[in-house]
């Protein structure tokens, strides 16, 4: 190579050395990946692939109300064997009113503790034992909406935790046929358990109708969701166009009389005259017993002969005939004399 090849230019820059940048040309093909796995399938967990188990214990406990006693009590163990097929140990204490679960030698899967605390969770919040035990499989999770703190009212608490059961619970069966997940009311929560998708809808039913939106409005939005994905041609544009746009009404209230301010003074108003201070203006203080009766009889009899007056002219007046107009009265004199 000469020198001159060699040499650099004064307009050369360091891409013009390197030559022109190439976008991505570090990424291999990945004979692994393609289009026909699904990456949001959630694989089983087997024995095989953690055979030595776990180094630590991992231990979770929650107390129930005094009230689900008795039924923990009858279920107690069909939750054990169900917890034992997957290596989990646990331990109903009803003298403190606590339920524990923790890992053991034969545990394998290092997520199932999780799933352990959210069945004792449920079964804690009056969710059915059978029902509470699916939330071991893969495909089922469970979120508890705490939904006390959302409004101070108890009355409108009250009214709205209703709404979102509805009559006869239809409304809540609506929302469980919609986004395919078990929903129970209980107190202060809302336990829900599903897939994922399905618990972000609940949430975001359960605490709007709190905070008062109407539940009608999500399960018109869901249904209309639901028939768009049947349709094929639709998968891949938005739907804003075909769900409906609902717009908040206000209603209409009393604007609020605002009373004028009186001049700021940094005196104290008056005091008020008591009962005895006005006794003392009038003179009545000084009076004996006997003349505050006489006094008390004679301000009786002055407002009954007023009412009197007043009653009399009343009756009287209903006798005073009314007054006539000069030109009527000629026209009857006239009427009268041509008949």
């Amino acid at each position: 190579m000469s020198d001159e090849s060699a040499e650099e230019k004064p307009g050369d820059t360091f891409e013009d050395k390197r030559g022109p940048r190439v976008k991505g040309k570090h990424r291999k093909e990945k004979p692994w990946d393609h289009d026909g796995i699904n990456h949001w399938e959630v694989q089983p967990f087997k024995k095989e692939e953690n055979p030595s188990g776990l180094l630590e214990e991992s231990a979770f406990a929650t107390l129930f109300p005094k009230y689900r006693e008795k039924y923990l009590r009858e279920v107690w163990s069909a939750v054990t064997r169900a917890l034992k097929e997957h290596g989990v140990a646990c331990e109903l204490n009803l003298v403190e009113g606590s339920m524990s679960v923790r890992t053991t030698l034969k545990t394998y899967d290092p997520y199932i503790i999780l799933k352990a605390r959210d069945v004792i969770k449920l079964l804690a919040r009056s969710v059915p034992a059978p029902q509470a035990l699916k939330v071991l499989e893969d495909d089922m999770q469970c979120d508890i909406i705490k939904i006390g703190g959302l409004i101070r009212n108890k009355e409108k608490f009250t009214k709205r935790r209703q709404r979102l059961i509805g009559p006869n619970g239809a409304t809540l069966k609506a929302l469980e046929l919609l986004t395919g997940c078990f929903i129970l009311v209980q107190g202060n929560t809302v336990a829900a358990m599903g897939g994922w998708k399905g618990l972000k809808q609940v949430r975001r039913v359960v605490e709007d109708c709190i905070k008062n939106i109407h539940p009608i409005y999500h399960i018109k939005t869901l249904m209309i969701k639901r028939e768009l994905a049947k349709d094929p041609t639709l998968a891949t544009e938005n739907w804003d166009r075909f769900l409906p746009n609902f717009k908040k009404k206000n209603v209409k209230r009393r604007a609020a009389v605002i009373k004028p301010k009186a001049p700021y003074t940094p005196f104290p108003p008056a005091q008020p005259l008591s009962k005895v201070d006005r006794m003392l203006e009038s003179g009545e203080y000084f009076l004996t017993k006997d003349q505050q009766a006489a006094r008390a009889r004679m301000a009786k009899s002055a407002a009954q002969a007023s009412k009197t007056d007043e009653r009399k002219r009343k009756r009287e007046a209903e006798f005073v005939a009314p007054k006539e107009e000069a030109g009527a009265r000629g026209r009857d004199v006239e009427r009268f004399s041509s008949t």
